[in-house]
């Protein structure tokens, strides 16, 4: 007989159009119904995800989380899924998403020695193709998810094998219908099922009252109670495991399927854009940190703080949920997410700076007259490129007919630097921002001693003299600056061009009040773009004396580089854009500060390339993404690379998610201004307008908003080659400080080389369980790859073979000196996982 498998859940979200507070409670209520029904219905089974939910019972209801681990081992309540909660599945790195994991699966071997094997994530709008291999990696066989549905996406069959980057497969399904049901109306979703799929011989629906949890219903029960009786499936109350068993007991060659699971409202990607910018401040800093502690108390400088680092790894994880990360929840929930990595910020700048510290030890003395700068480079690679520190110095310059200049030294020698504004406006020669250009040693500190030179104070002229454009030209390439747009109108490296003429417009788009963007797949409809201001415009906007000042001005020239800055408008809206052009090298850095005060739009970068075809990437989870190059909008992480041919333009991001790709020109997605948490339901509408039309809405991402890329083209070989680290380089950035070692204690060396330019060492922290040390290493090439691992501090040396993005984790044991290779559960294949 046929068999339809049952899965009741309650979808619970934290938060969303309530703070979590009320999350909790409603935890809380939701798991004393689930328990009494399992105690009551025999055959029932209840499944349950989301590590920090049965944390929360744990703490706030003891008895109760006590009745449900009795009731796991009486498998009548099914953990399911495993993960610390169902994060978006777009946005966060690779290794986020291995921390969502670790997090979640980690609880439920201590609290109920229980593994799931299928892994759900029910609500996200959309899912990476990174997470095959990581799902693979961590002990996980299938997955089930809801989004994109069938009028979003075709996919070849419910049931499916998606193939990831490395060529791994997981047997995926996609549920039929969502994954709740209304109250008293499962029996419906369930016939509708049945009438849907008459030729299936195993069928899995997902039920049960959701969203603000919910869950079993005793008249769904009855209802399907009596269902049973009349239709040709066998009905049984299930598991997400039990229905991937049966589907493999067929031995039915399923179709396989190699494309994105996307897209699905796209709006968030880009709506409430802070949240989604200290997200990935939080990321960086987290790993960051990892890798300067790890190395610190590998010296023995002090015990590895493992509770602080975990607290910060909570406060990401939660970021992450699928209606803080994408902008979907209310304004409470966003002042709460901002608060979140406020204060897992804050964790890791203190343990941050003791590591520095710490690794500063055997540090020789500062000379007479020198001011240290010391920089900690966190990556296993030599970094070469332009750092800037601020300082103070010993006493204010009092003579106003010179200017004290700091000139930058590392080994003895002088290094290309230049001073800038600092970021503080106090009115005398005192405090100083030192620009240079140098190359820091792989992961360990690097020593810089700054002179200061009083040479005469000269005010240099901001007057671009040619009406027309600004022409910047070095050995290695020539920007053209338009002074009548403010926009770049010519990218030249080493001969090609790559720009066809206005990139960095801000181009304004036609939007609507709804938070998600249902059903759209683009934001095509351009109603207009940033102009820039006149000169009394210019002078008002930036507070100036002087009317004699142009909207595109150059305000730093020196050794190193040229910034140039353009002030726009646009309505009631304000934008900076600044330019900032290498003295040597290719890679141009713009910094967009705007003031947006507009409604229902969205705020697009336009980066026009010479380019007539070829193809868009981007990176995502642990891979490398071929992206559309219809115009619809995509997600994508640190970076995007468009290519024609043999060349290509690549530009970073330390922020942003969205973007979208046409006709050779890449646009880059700022901001959106709908309303908060405003939608519609699938299945009834109170009004006409989302929106009420009798009161004043909030609406988001109203105010300041900065955004920093970093543009570069070459070769595309060499471009898809060096791209993944230059990107990592400019999120994970070294950490640099002045700072007057005493030239006490030992010195701390370097701890960790790689010795090919591709392979990326993401992490190294401290093992979830035990005193060894994890580090990750990832190809983000589609090439084979050889590197050599060396670890000075355990006289270590190993050579790798990666295959096309590869994922390695080797555990470091540093009492017995020895490495050996493990999956993303820190396990050999001979640790054997738990099993319900």
């Amino acid at each position: 007989m046929k068999k339809l498998h049952l899965v009741c859940n309650a979808h619970l979200d934290p938060v969303w159009l309530w703070e979590i507070e009320e999350g909790i409670a409603e935890t809380l209520s939701t798991f004393r119904v689930a328990a009494d029904f399992c105690e009551n219905y025999d055959g029932f089974v209840f499944n349950h995800n989301e590590a920090i939910l049965y944390q929360w019972v744990e703490e706030h209801d003891e008895e109760l989380f006590k009745r449900i681990q009795k009731l796991v081992k009486e498998k009548k309540w099914n953990i399911m899924g495993g993960w610390y909660l169902q994060p978006d599945c777009n946005m966060p790195s690779g290794e986020s998403f291995v921390r969502q994991i670790l997090e979640g699966k980690y609880y439920f071997r201590d609290k109920f020695k229980i593994e799931p094997t299928t892994a759900v994530n029910f609500d996200a709008f959309g899912h990476t193709r990174g997470l095959v291999e990581i799902l693979k990696k961590t002990n996980y066989d299938s997955y089930i998810f809801c989004r994109p549905e069938p009028d979003m996406l075709d996919l070849p069959a419910d049931d499916f094998l998606w193939i990831g980057y490395q060529g791994d497969q997981l047997l995926c399904h996609r549920a039929y219908n969502s994954y709740e049901s209304h109250r008293g109306e499962a029996d419906k979703k369930i016939e509708g099922f049945i009438e849907t799929h008459k030729d299936k011989e195993t069928g899995i629906v997902l039920w049960g009252i959701g969203n603000h949890g919910g869950g079993p219903s005793r008249i769904d029960y009855e209802k399907i109670k009596e269902l049973n009786e009349r239709v040709d499936f066998e009905i049984i109350h299930s598991t997400p495991e039990n229905y991937f068993d049966d589907v493999l007991r067929e031995k039915e060659v399923l179709p396989k399927y190699e494309g994105i699971l996307n897209p699905r409202y796209i709006g968030c990607y880009t709506t409430q854009i802070r949240i989604k910018q200290l997200h990935r401040k939080l990321e960086n800093e987290l790993y960051k940190t990892e890798k300067m502690v790890a190395h610190a108390t590998l010296q023995g400088y002090f015990r590895y703080p493992k509770s602080a680092i975990d607290s910060a790894i909570r406060d990401l994880l939660l970021m992450e949920f699928h209606d803080i990360l994408p902008g979907s929840s209310i304004p409470e929930v966003e002042d709460y997410a901002i608060s979140l990595a406020g204060h897992g910020l804050e964790e890791l700048k203190r343990l941050k700076t003791k590591a520095f510290f710490a690794l500063c030890s055997g540090m020789e003395v500062a000379k007479e007259g020198t001011i240290p700068v010391i920089a900690y480079n966190p990556h296993p690679y030599p970094v070469t490129g332009m750092f800037e520190c601020e300082f103070q110095l010993p006493d204010q310059n009092k003579n106003k007919l010179l200017f004290a200049n700091p000139v930058v030294y590392q080994n003895g020698e002088k290094v290309p630097c230049q001073a800038e504004w600092e970021s503080s406006n106090f009115n005398v020669d005192w405090r100083k921002r030192s620009v240079f250009e140098a190359t820091l040693l792989p992961s360990q500190i690097n020593r810089f001693d700054v002179k200061i030179e009083l040479i005469d104070a000269k005010t240099s002229s901001n007057e671009i003299s040619n009406n027309d454009d600004f022409e910047f030209v070095t050995n290695d390439m020539k920007v053209v600056i338009n002074t009548k747009t403010g926009t770049i109108d010519k990218y030249e490296v080493k001969g090609t061009d790559y720009i066809k003429g206005k990139a960095f417009l801000p181009l304004v788009i036609q939007d609507d009040d709804n938070s998600w963007a249902h059903k759209e797949k683009g934001f095509r409809n351009v109603i207009g773009s940033f102009e820039l201001m006149n000169k009394k415009e210019a002078q008002e906007f930036c507070g100036l004396h002087s009317d004699d000042i142009s909207s595109v001005r150059i305000i730093e020239d020196g050794e190193v580089r040229t910034v140039v800055e353009a002030i726009m408008k646009y309505n009631h809206s304000f934008l900076v854009n600044r330019y900032y052009l290498p003295k040597k090298g290719t890679e141009v850095k713009v910094t967009t500060r705007v003031f947006w005060n507009e409604k229902m739009k969205m705020l697009k970068l336009s980066i026009p390339t010479t380019f007539k075809s070829g193809g868009y990437l981007g990176q995502t989870a642990y891979g490398v993404e071929e992206l559309l190059t219809n115009g619809d909008e995509m997600v994508s992480q640190k970076w995007n690379l468009a290519y024609d041919g043999n060349s290509a333009v690549s530009i970073i991001n330390t922020g942003i998610y969205g973007s979208d790709y046409a006709d050779g020109e890449i646009r880059l997605s700022l901001l959106r201004s709908p309303g908060y948490s405003a939608g519609k339901s699938d299945f009834s509408v109170r009004r006409k307008y989302i929106l009420p039309q009798d009161r004043f809405s909030r609406f988001i991402d109203q105010g300041e908003r900065e955004y920093e890329f970093y543009l570069n083209a070459s070769s595309y070989e060499e471009r898809r080659k060096l791209v993944d680290r230059e990107s990592m380089i400019k999120n994970e950035t070294p950490m640099i400080l002045s700072f007057f070692p005493t030239g006490a204690g030992q010195k701390s060396g370097c701890f960790a080389r790689l010795n090919d330019d591709v392979i990326q060492m993401t992490t190294f922290k401290r093992e979830e369980r035990g005193s060894c040390y994890i580090i990750r290493l990832f190809n983000p090439t589609d090439s084979h790859v050889t590197s050599t691992l060396l670890i000075d501090a355990l006289e270590f040396q190993e050579t790798f073979e990666f295959e096309p993005y590869e994922i390695l984790s080797v555990k470091v044991d540093p009492k017995k000196k020895r490495m050996k290779v493990v999956n993303l559960m820190e396990m050999t294949t001979f640790d054997k996982p738990i099993y319900m």
